[in-house]
């Protein structure tokens, strides 16, 4: 009598978001859906992209069945609510699929599939989830053959990699710069965007461990301080901004001068209400309501020397704050968004909010358009090059729960390259595995923001960490 083998069950669901390239995002998950069926899945599932509120609940009837393999497909990047929505309490893994970057140097980025994955993991393993990472395309032979084994059971790695002992630095000198950040104050505009669970924060703790406090403005609150600028302070800024970044006289005055009513409204607000660092919440509300991008804005103000987190990112501000107390000097907040396994690089970052001092010639640190929403004021030039580090404090996930923070720390040197994306790029050749960095980063659960900085104050990190009882993940 012939035994017939059942077929593995495999639920996939593939997420994007409609400000990417849809087009691109629909045709590789259907390809990843007939690589599946190729090597003999039972695939369940949505044909297409979960992009709607319709489209999630569609998709969660799914999971009233049981499946041998349930795979994500961030077909492009979106934030963790449809993470949270689909897979809060489950309790087999994840597979969270993400795809390599299709498009030209230089152009935006078409999918930011990997961020997707890295948001997604943070918000699933923060609640009590796991998650694995599968990286590459549907048409190369390594990714078949991982997910064979992935259908056999064999599921991606979940290792991280280990943690060394470092040196550190004298301790006296670490105590007196963190005692330097007690009673300073964050700025905080609104509230964290929907389905960023990195930007969520505990301002007890900022307290207790930092002596930090925050002074937050709603959203209308600060849009009311942006009409209260003067002509003639708008008018002044504006012709210093000119001034100081001519690339400005290619795009729109009008969005110009919307880019210096915010600026010299974030710089009165810091200014008065003494703020030591920024968090804003810089979408969707300025480019949707205000016919603008605060990204500019945030530059001018970091290049004044004050630290500017995008996305609300309380706990990336307050790691740009104490990096930048260590003496690391100006910082800027990243996404890990691409892998170069070859050349052992990773590409990190940001829509274009760097200080035009962090610019591999701020002479020419062009500001454009921002590269999603197409209005300005964005910049739009690569990193410095040479050594840097990337640091990262974030909630300490553990078997019982969130339990205080850890500190994430890795290094290696952003080399030569053109701006691969539109926005703020380095491409960075770690001094570990990248593939295995890139793999802990998204199955341990850290943010998809980290903190690059050029100066090696890794030891200060170490010994900062140690004086506040966190620990640190170093790679």
């Amino acid at each position: 009598m012939t035994t017939i083998t059942p077929r593995p069950r495999v639920l996939v669901i593939a997420t994007a978001r409609p400000t990417f390239v849809i087009e691109v995002a629909e045709t590789r998950a259907r390809a990843a859906r007939a690589l599946l069926e190729s090597l003999g899945a039972e695939v369940h599932g949505p044909l297409g992209l979960v992009m709607s509120a319709d489209d999630l609940e569609a998709a969660r009837a799914h999971l009233d069945r049981d499946f041998d393999l349930i795979i994500n497909v961030c077909a492009s990047f979106s934030d963790a609510s449809p993470a949270l929505a689909l897979y809060a309490g489950l309790e087999q893994p994840v597979l969270l699929w993400s795809f390599r970057e299709p498009g030209h140097v230089g152009d935006r980025l078409w999918l930011n599939s990997l961020c997707g994955s890295n948001l997604y993991a943070h918000a699933l393993v923060r609640a009590g989830g796991s998650v694995r990472l599968l990286y590459g395309d549907p048409d190369e032979v390594a990714i078949a053959d991982a997910l064979s084994r992935a259908l056999s059971g064999d599921l991606p790695s979940a290792a991280t990699l280990p943690s060394m002992v470092r040196e550190r630095s004298e301790p006296e000198s670490v105590r007196k710069a963190l005692d330097s950040l007690r009673g300073k104050t964050l700025g905080l505009v609104s509230e964290a965007p929907p389905g960023f669970t990195p930007s969520e924060y505990d301002g007890d703790l900022l307290q207790s461990l930092f002596g930090l406090t925050v002074h937050k403005l709603s959203i209308d609150e600060m849009f009311s301080r942006i009409d209260d600028v003067s002509s003639e302070a708008c008018g002044s800024e504006e012709r210093a901004v000119r001034a100081a970044r001519p690339s400005l006289a290619t795009l729109d005055p009008e969005e110009v001068s919307r880019h210096a009513a915010v600026t010299v409204a974030l710089r009165d607000w810091t200014a008065t209400q003494a703020l030591s660092a920024l968090a804003i919440r810089c979408w969707p509300e300025f480019p949707s309501q205000r016919g603008v991008c605060p990204c500019s804005s945030m530059s001018r103000i970091a290049d004044e020397a004050t630290p500017t987190a995008c996305e609300r990112d309380v706990y990336g501000a307050v790691t740009m704050l104490l990096m930048e107390a260590l003496g690391s000097g100006t910082t800027y907040l990243v996404d890990t968004v691409d892998l170069d396994a070859q050349n052992n690089s990773v590409r990190l970052w940001h829509c274009g909010s760097a200080a035009t001092s962090l610019a591999a010639d701020p002479e020419e640190a062009t500001q454009f358009v921002h590269c999603n929403r197409k209005i300005g004021v964005a910049g739009n030039f690569p990193l410095r090059t040479g050594p840097v580090i990337m640091a990262r404090l974030t909630e300490n996930i553990t078997d019982a729960g969130v339990d205080g923070l850890r500190l994430l720390i890795a290094a290696g040197e952003s080399i030569p390259a053109p701006n691969r994306f539109q926005g703020n790029t380095a491409e960075v050749r770690l001094d570990v595995d990248a593939s295995a960095f890139v793999n802990s980063l998204v199955v341990g659960g850290f943010p998809h923001h980290t903190v690059l900085a050029w100066q090696d104050i890794r030891p200060q990190l170490r010994a900062a960490a140690d004086l506040m009882g966190i620990p640190v993940t170093e790679w």
